[in-house]
């Protein structure tokens, strides 16, 4: 398989980060995602941001910027909510081409 799959990387990121933080106001422990991510087994070295901000607070400006092969790398974000609290979470996957 070719190129970064966004979609499954959502998916991993989105399932962990719905465990991590259901049924609780705030947990820090937001690598799982990170865990999950390289047990897919595949070629990429992955960094993973996580911003985590108050729900009354009117939002946050936020941008990010990379120069890389856009064949094989990639990146995906994914935007999670409760009650009390937002969650943006930023996957970067860079291929590791030997």
């Amino acid at each position: 398989e070719v190129g970064f799959n966004a979609k499954e990387a959502h998916n991993v990121v989105e399932e962990c980060v719905d465990g991590v933080s259901a049924g609780e106001d705030y947990n820090h422990n937001m690598e799982k995602s990170l865990t999950h991510l390289v047990k897919l087994g595949k070629a990429y070295k992955y960094i993973v941001t996580c911003a985590v901000v108050q729900k009354s607070t009117p939002g946050f400006p936020a941008a990010s910027s990379g120069f890389w092969n856009t064949t094989y790398d990639g990146t995906c974000t994914i935007r999670w909510e409760n009650q009390t609290m937002n969650c943006i979470v930023n996957v970067f996957a860079i291929a590791i081409v030997l």
